[in-house]
């Protein structure tokens, strides 16, 4: 570990009134994180710390099932990734051995009739019979926190030059995933190669992390060395991903990070919030054309084991 600076915090209630003003200070804030860390924390959001308690307590109740119940969702079943991701169903990193936790994943929902609606990133969510509510609470939270997600990006296109609207109309159809990470206590067994989730970045645009409170996460800074991140319960961590860092040509970064895991265990729950399928994702500018639904579709299907081809 090391003893470096405390990643940039912000102040959502300052982001949401423009006239306030500390607000530029924010910005300034929001463009350190993206262009040197790649990570900071928020605070002040519209969703409450009782909030994530609650959807913390949804997802515990959950996990804690039997895993023949889970498995009923499993997605292993599938060609997408919804509903439950039993251990060691996920490989983050080619170089280590699968990751230990387990997850729910559920996204966007369309119509049936949407022509998008065939496309696996988009694909129907699978919803377990217990614990009770678990698909009214996780919904609830999933609108609220897209909301958060979007507020916040317009500020980042605010703090590196970009109009503050730039996103907005990208984001109708949001290639959003919302998961629930369920690490246990690091096993007896585990070794070298063995991690919660080993290191990695993350594949998107921008990821809201809210947790338990528990620590586990842990950021790689540019010397090489690993900085623990632990936020109170109803704060959030950020982080940016591969697809942001293209599209702004750089400007914003995303940075390895990974869980190896501790003697307890952790909840934690991201919402890895991403643009429409057809949104070109192409550095901006240059006359190139990458969609974000390719660039999603092909980094999920190196990770989900489920999902690989070769």
């Amino acid at each position: 570990m090391t003893d470096a600076p405390i990643l940039p915090r912000i102040d959502a209630a300052i982001l949401r009134d423009r006239q306030h003003p500390d607000r530029p200070k924010m910005l300034r804030d929001i463009r350190r994180a993206a262009t040197e860390t790649g990570f900071m924390t928020l605070t002040n959001t519209v969703i409450s710390s009782e909030d994530i308690l609650s959807l913390t307590e949804t997802y515990r109740a959950f996990f804690t099932l039997p895993a023949a119940a889970k498995s009923t969702i499993d997605m292993a079943r599938t060609g997408a990734n919804r509903g439950w991701g039993a251990p060691r169903s996920e490989q983050v990193d080619p170089a280590s051995n699968p990751d230990y936790k387990e997850v729910f994943d559920c996204g966007f929902e369309l119509p049936e009739d949407d022509p998008d609606a065939r496309l696996a990133v988009y694909a129907p969510n699978l919803w377990p019979d217990q614990p009770e509510r678990f698909r009214e609470t996780v919904q609830a939270y999933y609108a609220k926190a897209g909301e958060v997600a979007l507020m916040l990006l317009g500020a980042v296109a605010e703090a590196i030059g970009e109009p503050g609207d730039f996103f907005d109309s990208r984001f109708s159809k949001p290639m959003a995933l919302l998961r629930g990470n369920y690490y246990p206590a690091r096993p007896d067994w585990a070794g070298d190669k063995d991690f919660g989730i080993a290191a990695h970045t993350d594949y998107g645009c921008l990821t809201l992390l809210a947790t338990d409170g528990a620590p586990g996460l842990e950021v790689q800074l540019r010397d090489g060395s690993w900085l623990a991140v632990q936020v109170p319960v109803g704060d959030f961590v950020i982080n940016f991903g591969e697809m942001l860092e293209m599209w702004t040509g750089g400007r914003v970064v995303a940075t390895p990070h990974r869980v190896k895991g501790t003697a307890g265990e952790r909840i934690s729950i991201p919402l890895f919030f991403n643009p429409n399928f057809d949104t070109n994702v192409a550095p901006i500018g240059s006359g190139q054309t990458i969609t974000a639904g390719d660039h999603l579709t092909r980094r999920f299907n190196e990770t989900y084991l489920h999902l690989k081809t070769g």
